[in-house]
């Protein structure tokens, strides 16, 4: 038998083969376009239609928040006044005063000044001269006769999660109460602590508005 009758050229039948032609995109052509993360972006205007409001209505809680208890004497509400209408208000300064110190006294009791205590209060944001809870922690202070140590600590970053303050001014008390205005997520006091225990000071932690239903 003759093997090679049976044998079948493939290059033949290769050659009779047409391979169809197929475009392919690039892949920066196909790939779809991706949000650049890292982006910045424009800072949204400050919708004060939907702007936190308070009533006024004496509403005393102790409350833990970014593990940091503190006390406050009103709450957020649904009606009352804006925070920038209290803020503008120059006679609001008296009254969140007047109202925090009898909250302190009763708290700490009525001879703070022979207890080495002082005031202070949370890092200027967005004011560089004195703000509303510089203005009411010197009222504080003279209500109580102690001292009242202004810009104690600073803030570079605007952001208030997880920010991180800087010793300006260390007060020799041991004692110090922290005031700030309004609280809302309590970073801002865990800053102040975080910064002020490690030089072993003692810390009670007061606000007007707690700022969060």
């Amino acid at each position: 038998m003759d093997n090679g009758a049976d044998l079948i050229d493939l290059n033949e039948i290769l050659t009779d083969i047409v391979v169809p032609e197929i475009e392919v995109g690039s892949v920066s052509e196909s790939k779809p376009s991706q949000k650049d993360i890292f982006a910045e972006e424009k800072r949204k205007a400050w919708d004060k239609s939907v702007e936190a409001r308070c009533d006024f209505t004496y509403r005393l809680r102790l409350t833990r928040r970014s593990n940091v208890n503190f006390v406050s004497i009103w709450q957020k509400s649904l009606y009352g006044r804006t925070l920038t209408e209290i803020k503008a208000d120059d006679d609001m300064v008296q009254f969140f005063a007047d109202s925090i110190v009898s909250v302190i006294k009763e708290m700490l009791g009525y001879n703070l000044p022979n207890g080495d205590w002082a005031v202070v209060t949370t890092p200027k944001r967005r004011h560089l001269t004195k703000n509303f809870a510089t203005r009411i922690s010197e009222v504080i202070a003279q209500q109580l006769g102690i001292p009242f140590y202004e810009d104690v600590a600073s803030c570079r970053s605007k952001q208030r999660m997880n920010a991180v303050f800087t010793l300006n001014v260390l007060p020799k008390e041991a004692n110090l109460i922290v005031f700030d205005d309004f609280v809302t997520t309590g970073q801002t006091l865990a800053s102040m602590r975080r910064l002020l225990e490690q030089h072993e000071k003692n810390l009670v932690f007061f606000t007007g508005i707690n700022n969060k239903l």
